[in-house]
């Protein structure tokens, strides 16, 4: 299963003055992990459509902090 949200480990030199920061992470959007657009998705109502975004709900990523843990699940 793919996720959203993505994780890398950044190179830490020791001679960095600064507190590391060991773990990094990214988001995705949903689209990269269609290959094509089905037809009949669901969709948003316009007014909807015009807050999120998009149109149809496949496609739709609302964006988290990385330090919003609890949001993550939703």
């Amino acid at each position: 299963m793919n996720t959203l949200r993505k994780t890398w480990h950044p190179y830490v030199s020791p001679f960095d003055p600064c507190t590391p920061i060991k773990v990094k992470t990214y988001s995705t959007p949903p689209n990269l992990y269609m290959g094509f657009q089905p037809p009949g998705l669901e969709q948003f109502t316009p007014m909807e459509a015009l807050r999120a975004g998009t149109l149809w709900k496949a496609f739709y990523d609302p964006w988290y902090s990385p330090y919003e843990k609890a949001r993550e699940g939703q």
